[in-house]
């Protein structure tokens, strides 16, 4: 199931999507309801093409708070030494995490806005993860209980600040930061997602991977947050980049892609 929040005629909103069996196009069907409060939701009655002009496909969560998981596929930590974005090659023995604010969340063609103080703006294609029922302290075996679903995410980060902000702070919680969608698949193998990422329309090999590659698991994450921090419903973890990155320039087109999910687009532009 694919859960979409949207705008119609400027009025948030939420919707299944669902593809006609005739015409083969895909519909929101607007909800009555908040589908992120595990309350019951119902079909309003209202149906919208998807490709209608006033119809505008929102980040599907405003998270409370999002959590990232840093070097958590073993080629990316290995990346990062090679390219001098690291000390050491080998992954924390631990999970490290960093955060983002809601302020740094944008959806669906939305533009990233690159800051004046960095010239070096990278992209970082994920599955993100997003919390469906309240989750504290819970296990690795109940931690999928408390998962609505999933989407897409680009961990923007500002390389060269990076280098310079031991707590990450700005170099990945600044506005645009976050882009989030298409919309929330609640049905995908989360232990073998693959991810793509296109630049310009064009694959980059180097940034592909699969979370049956992820050193901390999906599960393994979720408890690990719940163990010292409450997980509400509508809150993200972004599970990690699975290899290279590359830099954002003004007027690129940034694409991510989980299979079973859908793409993510957005263009870059300069402050």
């Amino acid at each position: 199931m694919r859960i979409a929040r949207f705008s119609y005629k400027d009025t948030p909103r939420y919707a299944f999507v669902q593809t006609d069996k005739y015409d083969g196009k895909d519909y929101l069907v607007e909800l009555r309801g908040y589908p992120l409060t595990g309350q019951q939701v119902e079909p309003t009655g209202k149906r919208y093409p998807l490709d209608d002009e006033d119809v505008r496909l929102l980040a599907p969560v405003i998270p409370s708070k999002i959590y990232g998981a840093a070097k958590n596929y073993r080629a990316h930590a290995a990346y990062m030494a090679e390219h001098g974005q690291s000390s050491n090659p080998e992954p924390p023995e631990k999970l490290m995490l960093f955060m983002k604010p809601s302020t740094s969340v944008i959806g669906p063609d939305d533009p990233i806005v690159k800051p004046s103080c960095s010239k070096d703006m990278n992209y970082e294609p994920e599955v993100a993860v997003v919390i469906g029922r309240m989750a504290r302290k819970v296990s690795v075996n109940e931690a999928m209980d408390h998962v609505l679903g999933y989407t897409c995410v680009n961990d923007v980060t500002l390389r060269d600040l990076q280098k310079n902000d031991p707590m990450w702070t700005r170099c990945k919680g600044f506005d645009t930061a976050c882009p989030l969608g298409p919309w929330i698949e609640t049905d995908l193998d989360y232990r073998d997602a693959k991810v793509s990422f296109k630049l310009n329309g064009e694959e980059v090999p180097e940034a592909r991977g699969t979370t049956a590659d992820l050193i901390h698991s999906i599960p393994e994450q979720i408890a690990f947050i719940s163990s010292f921090a409450t997980l509400l419903p509508g809150d993200v973890i972004m599970t990690g980049t699975p290899n290279a990155t590359g830099s954002l320039k003004n007027r690129d087109e940034a694409t991510v892609q989980v299979e079973g999910i859908g793409y993510l687009r957005n263009v870059v532009i300069d402050e």
